[in-house]
């Protein structure tokens, strides 16, 4: 069933409508959350009130539009929210430490893969806010321009060149206060 039937069918009241919807979008409301926020307990928190919300407003909904970015826009919306309201930073790199490794590792380059990765994250964590946003949605939500540009209700050049500027931005962090990590973001 598309999500356009399901949204019209939730609007009825049909609730196992809505479940399957929640059941589709839940992991990436989880990780846009966990990203932003960096706490694992936040983002459930998060995630549940922006399914509760957009319960909610689902008459208000755009039904000729796709579904994901408007849940992932109300997400990024209560997370920043959030964000400001208690002060939070993210410390910890979110799901690229959780993916499957290789059946054979190189302890060595895994060993430096980590680092890297951690110094990464901590690089962009020292950038402002929605150049954080921009680039954990493009990057590691792994996000079109176009899914970008929709989550964040802005047109696609505007993302690009707010990404560019981001990643300039990360360039100057990283010459500045992570060398090791130059190599990495000159490319």
């Amino acid at each position: 069933m598309s999500d356009v039937e399901l949204v019209n069918r939730a609007r009825s009241g049909d609730l196992s409508a809505w479940e399957s919807i929640m059941q589709e979008q839940q992991e990436a409301i989880f990780r846009l959350a966990y990203l932003l926020l960096g706490d694992a307990s936040e983002a459930e928190d998060v995630a549940q009130e922006a399914f509760i919300r957009a319960f909610r407003y689902l008459k208000t909904f755009d039904s000729s539009r796709p579904l994901r970015p408007w849940l992932l826009g109300i997400t990024a919306n209560l997370a920043r929210n959030r964000r400001r309201s208690i002060g939070r930073y993210v410390y910890h790199l979110a799901r690229m430490a959780r993916l499957t490794p290789p059946d054979v590792i190189d302890p060595e380059q895994e060993t430096t893969r980590r680092a890297e990765a951690a110094l990464l994250w901590k690089a962009v964590r020292r950038l402002k806010t929605d150049d954080q946003e921009i680039i954990y949605l493009r990057y590691f939500m792994d996000y079109s321009v176009d899914e970008v540009a929709e989550t964040l209700n802005i047109a696609a050049g505007t993302v690009k060149s707010r990404l560019s500027r981001a990643l300039e931005r990360l360039r100057g962090v990283a010459r500045e206060e992570f060398p090791m990590l130059r190599r990495a973001t000159d490319e």
